[in-house]
């Protein structure tokens, strides 16, 4: 929890401020993942801090809906792209994301 709060802190991602009366907190939630090696061993425990987003309403606490994923088959359809063209292959593991400019939020205190 610690990483993830600091993480938040590093990247400028929210900014805290009361909340004005006209608004309703909508809350988070912590997430628990625990990460396994190949052995089936424990590797390391994460923690992700989540917006309840379930309780939001549409026009009231938003009016955009963004869905950041990324369909199976646009990872094969880029994977034949690379093997047709040659193209070196990269993974790599985000420790965190975050949206920035018009879609960073504010966190208020009840």
């Amino acid at each position: 929890m610690d990483v993830e709060i600091a993480a938040i802190g590093k990247n400028n991602t929210w900014e805290l401020m009361d909340l004005p009366k006209v608004q309703r907190s909508i809350g988070v939630k912590w997430i628990y993942k625990t990460k396994l090696n190949e052995s089936g061993e424990v590797d390391k425990s994460k923690a992700l801090l989540v917006v309840k987003g379930y309780n939001q309403e549409y026009g009231v606490d938003h009016k955009e809906v963004f869905t950041p994923v990324i369909r199976l088959d646009t990872i094969g359809l880029m994977l034949a792209l690379a093997a047709q063209n040659n193209w070196p292959i990269y993974q790599l593991d985000v420790k965190s994301a975050f949206w920035h400019g018009e879609l960073q939020e504010h966190i208020y205190v009840d």
